[in-house]
């Protein structure tokens, strides 16, 4: 049987993207999301809990998230997850969690200060670093909120 690796994440951005150029020519946008449930605790008083995921998007969209993305940006992510270890400076053994963003969309809406999405009258299929479509952006004046 063959298994699934999919995350779906609805936040907002923690910082601007930092964008990286590999010598391949490749290009890697990496930013934080933060998610936050909201949820009443034992004594029905109000809580919240955030979440933080590291986010990785490659090439024809790492420029979209470079030109688009800001910190505070609502955004849509649908990725995988990839687990990675790496030796500290101290030189101590960690293990990093990181989504692999296969598609995103940016979700506040024109003039909210904030991210405006690149065309707002057509689609675009971004390819990944495998070459299986990423984004399929579409108009955000269609939302339904």
């Amino acid at each position: 049987m063959r298994g699934i690796n999919k995350v779906i994440l609805i936040g907002n951005l923690g910082k601007d993207p930092e964008i990286q150029r590999l010598e391949s020519g490749a290009m890697v946008a990496r930013f934080s999301v933060a998610t936050t449930e909201v949820y009443k605790d034992k004594s029905g008083n109000r809580a919240e809990q955030t979440e933080w995921h590291n986010i990785s998007v490659w090439n024809k969209q790492a420029e979209i998230a470079e030109k688009y993305l800001k910190k505070g940006s609502g955004v849509y992510i649908e990725g995988k997850i990839r687990t990675r270890d790496y030796t500290d400076k101290s030189g101590q053994q960690k293990r990093a969690v990181d989504i692999l963003c296969d598609r995103f969309s940016m979700l506040d809406r024109k003039g909210d200060g904030a991210a405006t999405s690149p065309s707002s009258s057509s689609s675009a299929a971004i390819k990944g670093p495998d070459n299986s479509d990423l984004i399929d952006e579409e108009p955000l004046d269609d939302l339904p909120f």
